[in-house]
């Protein structure tokens, strides 16, 4: 039989519409700030939403040079940038390791599309001479992976996921196994995105998928809310350190969480909505926990896909009741969506981070902007207000368009 390896989670870099540093994205967090506001980067005169999350601090020259960001999309530039981060929350000196034992997984929904937006006018206004030859590198979304492989010198496996808003989560599950099963000693995984631009915001406007509340955005996510009315789109990007439990122990570092389950379903029912009931979130999650070899009753937390979307947020609730049978009613349901919006492919590999900070920390982020109840959303969703809590055991969910769930649990180190 194969051995494998307990996995722990000891570096965390995020850039996120709440900051790019981890403790100022924590203390924001926890806060219960918002980090929605007037989209900035486009004239948004013309459609009807008006309000996104936006990240307002980053400065690629902090991480890369101005040569190599002149060639990389925005999304890889997060990528790049969270991985950097991460690597040094990890205190892993690449100098000291073997480079070809860490891999990189990291996903993106949308990949580059500020590039292809971009070009394309070029392409019309200028003809096809005067397209960039990094346009193909540019927007490809395993140029993320890719380029952090790049800049630092990591020849272990190399890969990328594309499955819209569950790409993270489907990213660190399969990199999770690649660790668990020895393929690497260590691997950067998440996810990255950077579509709040006009083709990719005009099209979830053009589905209805997000939110108009245009005079009031800071109010305006509002996970499992009755008057929801649809999702903030944000932007940002997630990267963690997956590592041996032996590999961290070697290098006497912190361990944030153990990462134990993985879960990963199709609906198999509709490009965009979720299966009726959350019938397919349901098997995910209890996947997940088969594979973790733990009981339903063992979860203390879980950090919700909650879109603030009148379906996904009815049926999540759903399947947590399915999944969880009476013990729904003991959890504590949380969306932090409502304080970073929706950063599609990347929300995944962020919200894997908050939930090893809730494990490391004994505080839970609240889901804000929570007011109005609604008899179709009866769980503890944790309103307006974090908690301290001592959670022993988390799980995240990532429900993407296409039907695809994924889901992860993480339990608190226990050396």
């Amino acid at each position: 039989m194969q051995e494998t390896h307990r996995v722990v989670i000891t570096g965390l870099g995020v850039i996120t519409p709440l900051g790019s540093e981890k403790e100022i994205f924590w203390g924001n967090l926890i806060k219960g700030k918002s980090g929605i506001d007037y989209i900035t980067h486009f004239d948004t005169k013309d459609f009807p939403s008006k309000i996104g999350a936006e990240v307002k601090d980053f400065d690629p020259l902090k991480y890369i040079s101005s040569k190599e960001a002149r060639r990389m999309d925005k999304f890889i530039q997060f990528a790049v940038a969270s991985a950097k981060l991460a690597i040094g929350d990890a205190r892993l000196d690449l100098d000291k390791v073997d480079r070809d034992k860490i891999g990189v997984l990291v996903g993106s929904g949308i990949g580059g599309i500020e590039t292809i937006e971009r070009e394309h006018k070029k392409l019309l206004a200028k003809g096809p001479s005067r397209i960039s030859p990094f346009l193909i590198p540019m927007l490809i979304v395993n140029m993320a992976p890719g380029q952090i492989s790049i800049e630092l010198g990591l020849k272990g496996p190399n890969s990328s996921v594309a499955t819209a808003c569950s790409s993270a989560t489907h990213a660190i599950g399969d990199a999770f196994k690649i660790v668990q099963r020895g393929d690497a000693e260590i691997m950067l995984t998440g996810g990255t995105e950077t579509a709040l631009t006009p083709l990719g915001f005009g099209g979830f406007c053009a589905m209805r998928a997000l939110s108009t509340r245009n005079d009031d955005p800071k109010r305006a996510s509002r996970p499992f809310d009755k008057l929801r009315d649809g999702f903030l789109m944000g932007e940002g990007a997630g990267i963690i350190i997956l590592e041996t439990l032996e590999s961290a122990k070697r290098r006497r570092v912190k361990i944030y969480a153990e990462i134990c389950g993985y879960g990963l379903t199709a609906d198999a029912y509709h490009i965009t909505a979720p299966a009726p009931g959350g019938e397919g979130a349901a098997r995910c999650m209890e996947m997940a926990l088969r594979d973790a070899g733990i009981s339903p009753e063992s979860i203390d937390y879980i950090n919700a896909h909650g879109t603030s979307t009148q379906l996904n947020d009815k049926y999540e609730t759903m399947a947590v009741k399915k999944a969880f049978g009476e013990h729904a009613y003991k959890l504590a349901v949380g969306s932090t969506k409502s304080m970073t919006g929706h950063l599609l492919g990347a929300a995944g590999g962020v919200e894997a981070a908050i939930c090893a900070l809730v494990l490391e920390r004994g505080v839970i982020p609240p889901t804000i902007n929570y007011e109005y109840p609604d008899p179709d959303c009866d769980l503890d969703y944790i309103p307006n207000q974090a908690r301290k809590s001592e959670v022993k055991v988390a799980l995240s969910n990532s429900l993407g368009f296409g039907g695809h769930n994924a889901s992860l649990v993480f339990k608190k180190f226990d050396g």
